[in-house]
């Protein structure tokens, strides 16, 4: 058997347990949400589990050893990754001056909140090295195929992050949509997800592998 059910289910709960500490990831699922919705938020939690889905494949085939081996290939995906969440912050910011001008910010659409989810996971490179280090710890040559056992364990951390991110989701979304009554507090929800997504390409900015 590739996965044990023992082994399989220690791993999901070390992935649960990953999935709720404070990261970039649920940190941005909740921005996301409060500034969007409950379901805004829940695309982008599709979007963040394809870019799992993403890394997990890349780990599978071995371009995860590419990043941990090449700085250049880890600069150039995390310049980008941090690129991406600038734009972010300065649409965001943006909308907080729409607001306090009188006037709301188009709503963005499923589509475009997905997309927004996979850029975020995928132009992280140390997801991908974090994945090179944590899932070979679960897999044994002994049990067949080491690419299919880390492609199996990559999808059980994508329904971990699923099940909390959409948690997330729910519930500041929730918070989100009441506050969201209110130009002024409109404003101020914006202007902290811009400064959020400041901190954050800053801090991938400084990461190192």
């Amino acid at each position: 058997m590739l996965l044990p059910p023992e082994v399989a289910l220690s791993f999901f709960g070390v992935a649960v347990l990953l999935a709720l500490s404070p990261g970039p990831d649920n940190l941005f699922v909740l921005t996301q949400s409060v500034l969007w919705g409950r379901a805004a938020g829940l695309w982008v939690v599709l979007g963040l589990c394809t870019g799992v889905l993403g890394h997990t494949l890349a780990v599978s085939v071995g371009l995860a050893a590419v990043f941990a081996a090449s700085q250049t290939a880890f600069l150039v995906v995390k310049l980008a990754g941090a690129a991406y969440l600038l734009y972010l912050a300065w649409g965001a910011l943006r909308a907080g001056t729409a607001s306090l001008g009188g006037q709301r910010p188009p709503r963005q659409s499923p589509g475009q909140l997905y997309r927004r989810g996979a850029i975020m996971s995928l132009t992280n490179p140390k997801v991908t090295i974090f994945f090179l280090a944590f899932l070979p710890q679960f897999a044994s040559p002994l049990r067949g195929s080491i690419g299919m056992q880390m492609f199996l364990l990559g999808l059980l951390f994508m329904l971990a992050a699923f099940l909390v991110f959409s948690l997330i989701a729910l519930f500041s979304g929730a918070v989100g949509e009441r506050l969201q009554r209110s130009p002024g507090v409109q404003l101020w929800l914006n202007r902290a997800a811009g400064v959020i997504f400041i901190g954050l390409a800053l801090k991938l900015l400084t990461s190192e592998r």
